[in-house]
C-alpha cells in the first residue's frame, strides 16, 4: 500500500470550556469569604463595577452635594433635638445659654469653672493613662466621645510576661536573652525556641540561657516557658509542693496514662489503686495550657449561607443569607460617558472588556445564588424527618438523588455543597453533612443513614455502665435487633472515627474516674 499525502475536511462537535465558564464553575464552589475577597479584587480592577448596597451611590455624589446634605440633616436635627446642637467655644456663652454656672454643674472638675480659663489639651501620655489610647477619646476641642476607647483591651501573654521579666531579670545581657524567650512563647505558654542555636547565635554559653530560663519559669502563670507537657505539669506540681518521687514517675510515664494502662502506672509509681487514682485526679486538675487565658484571639464563627426556618403552613422556609452575598452593579451610565471620550482602539478594547467582565460577574453571582437555593431546597425536602425529629432520622442521601431531582449534573451539586453551611433549628451544618452512605436494614425495610448509625453507637456507649462495658460484638447485636444490618468492623471503624476507645480502654478509664 503506497503512502501519499492528502487533504481531508472533517466536521465534528467538541465541547470547549471558555474562560468565563471555568471562572463561573470556580465561583460556584467558593465559600462566602473567598467569594467576597474575589469580588473585592474585581472591583479594584474594573472601574465599571460598584457596590450594590448603596455605598457606591453615596460615593458617587460630589463633595458639594454631600456637604449640603450633611448640613441639611444637621439643621433638622438641631431643630428637633437640642442635645445634638454644637455649643460655642466661649464658656461665658455656654453659661448664658444654660442659665447656670459651670462651677455648679461640674464642681469636682478643676479644669472648668466660672472663669474663662481655657482647658488644656490632653497629651498622648494623659490619654494613655486614662485608657483612651492615642487620641481615641474625647478632647477639649469638642469632638464626640469614642466609646470604644473606654473599653479595656485584653493583655497579651507577651505583655504580661514582659512586665514580670523586667522585675525578675536585672542584668542587661540576661534581660536581652529573656526578652528573646518572651517573644518566642506561643499562645499556650510553651517556649518554642532552640536554646543551642540561640546560644550560638548570641555568642553566649548555653549555661547562661538555662539560668535565665529557670528564672522565667518562676513567673505567673505557673507552667509558662516549659518546653513540653511533662515539664509544664512538673512546674505546676513544684509550685504546689506535690512533686514527690511517685508523682515524678507518673510524669515520666505519662504516655501510659494516655493509653489508660493503669497496671503499668502502678508498677512504675509503686503505689496502690487508691493512691494512683488520687494522683491522676490531681494531675487532671492542672492546666496543660497555662497561657491560653491571655490574648485577644478572635474565633471566627461559621456564617451560614442558607437559612431554614419553620413556615406557618408546617413546611420549611428556605432562603439565602443576604449578608454572605456580595452585591455588585454595572455602572452603565459611567460606561456611556467614558466610551465617548476614548482616543484609540486600545482604550475602546479595554472598556469593552471591562463591560463584558462586569456583566458576566453580575450574571454569575445571580446564577450562583439561584443554584445554591435550588440545591438547598431539595436537601431540605429530602431530609424533612431530620429537621423535625433529629439526627436518628437522617436519611441516606447521595449526590445523584439531588442531581436527578433538580435536573443538574452531580459535579454541579458537589461544587454547590462544598464550603457551604445551612442554619437549621437543629444547628448549623455543612451541606455535605446531609449526604451519607446507606446501611441496609436487617428486616428488609428502608436503609439507614451512616450518620444516624454513628449517632446510635455513640448514644449506646455514653449510656453504658462502668461494670457493663459494651464490646463491639454486643453493639452489633443491639443494632441488628433494632433492624440495622452492620458488620463488626464497621462498628469499630465508626467508633474510631469518633475517637472512642475500645471496650478495654473505656473500662480502665471509667474505673479510674470512679477511683
Amino acid at each position: 500500500m503506497a503512502l501519499s499525502p492528502k487533504l481531508e475536511i472533517r466536521q465534528g462537535q467538541t465541547l470547549i470550556m471558555t474562560p468565563q465558564l471555568m471562572q463561573a464553575i470556580k465561583l460556584l464552589q467558593m465559600s462566602s469569604l473567598d467569594l467576597t475577597t474575589y469580588v473585592e479584587a474585581e472591583m479594584e480592577r474594573n472601574p465599571l463595577l460598584e457596590r450594590g448596597d448603596g455605598e457606591g451611590e453615596r460615593a458617587d455624589d460630589g463633595e458639594g452635594g454631600g456637604d449640603e446634605r450633611q448640613d441639611t440633616d444637621r439643621g433638622a436635627e438641631g431643630d428637633s433635638d437640642w442635645i445634638q446642637a454644637e455649643l460655642p467655644d466661649n464658656s461665658r456663652e455656654i453659661t448664658d445659654r444654660l442659665d447656670a454656672d459651670l462651677g455648679n454643674l461640674y464642681p469636682d472638675d478643676p479644669s472648668t469653672g466660672s472663669d474663662e480659663t481655657p482647658r488644656p489639651e490632653p497629651t498622648d501620655r494623659d490619654a494613655w493613662q486614662l485608657g483612651l489610647g492615642g487620641g481615641g477619646g474625647a478632647t477639649a476641642s469638642g469632638e464626640d466621645y469614642n466609646l470604644e476607647a473606654f473599653v479595656a483591651s485584653g493583655t497579651s501573654l507577651q505583655d504580661h510576661l514582659g512586665a514580670q521579666m523586667i522585675l525578675a531579670v536585672t542584668d542587661p545581657v540576661e534581660r536581652i536573652v529573656a526578652q528573646v524567650m518572651v517573644d518566642n512563647v506561643d499562645e499556650a505558654g510553651y517556649l518554642r525556641l532552640d536554646l543551642d542555636e540561640t546560644a550560638e547565635r548570641m555568642g553566649l554559653p548555653r549555661e547562661n540561657l538555662d539560668a535565665v530560663l529557670r528564672v522565667l519559669q518562676t513567673l505567673e502563670p505557673t507552667g509558662v516557658f516549659a518546653t513540653s507537657l511533662p515539664e509544664c505539669l512538673k512546674l505546676q506540681l513544684i509550685e504546689k509542693n506535690r512533686f514527690d518521687p511517685a508523682m515524678e514517675a507518673l510524669i515520666e510515664n505519662i504516655d501510659l496514662l494516655a493509653r489508660h494502662d493503669l497496671q503499668g502506672l502502678r508498677s512504675a509509681c509503686g503505689v496502690d489503686d487508691e493512691d494512683l487514682a488520687d494522683m491522676i485526679s490531681e494531675l487532671r486538675a492542672l492546666d496543660p495550657k497555662p497561657g491560653s487565658s491571655f490574648g485577644d484571639a478572635l474565633v471566627q464563627p461559621v456564617v451560614p449561607d442558607v437559612l431554614v426556618r419553620p413556615a406557618r403552613d408546617g413546611s420549611w422556609s428556605v432562603e439565602l443569607n443576604s449578608e454572605t452575598l456580595p452585591k455588585v452593579l454595572v455602572n452603565q451610565t459611567y460606561y456611556a460617558e467614558i466610551s465617548t471620550r476614548t482616543r484609540d482602539d486600545t482604550e475602546k478594547a479595554f472598556l469593552s472588556e471591562c463591560l463584558q467582565t462586569a456583566n458576566w460577574l453580575a450574571k454569575s453571582l445571580d446564577q450562583r445564588a439561584r443554584t445554591i437555593l435550588k440545591v438547598s431546597s431539595e436537601i431540605v425536602r429530602q431530609q424533612d424527618a431530620f429537621l423535625t425529629k433529629g439526627v436518628q432520622y437522617l436519611k441516606p442521601l447521595n449526590l445523584r438523588t439531588i442531581a436527578d431531582a433538580i435536573s443538574m449534573h452531580e459535579s454541579t451539586v458537589s461544587r454547590v455543597t462544598s464550603n457551604k453551611y445551612m442554619s437549621t433549628p437543629r444547628g448549623i451544618f455543612e451541606l455535605k453533612y446531609f449526604f451519607s452512605a446507606a446501611i441496609s436494614s436487617s428486616e428488609g425495610g428502608d436503609a439507614h443513614s451512616a450518620e444516624a448509625v454513628r449517632h446510635r453507637i455513640k448514644a449506646l456507649i455514653d449510656a453504658e455502665a462502668p461494670d457493663a462495658i459494651l464490646s463491639d460484638d454486643t453493639i452489633v447485636k443491639i443494632l441488628r435487633d433494632d433492624g440495622v444490618d452492620i458488620a463488626r468492623r464497621t462498628v469499630a471503624k465508626y467508633r474510631e472515627s469518633m475517637r472512642i476507645g475500645s471496650s478495654v480502654q473505656r473500662r480502665r478509664e471509667k474505673r479510674a474516674r470512679l477511683g
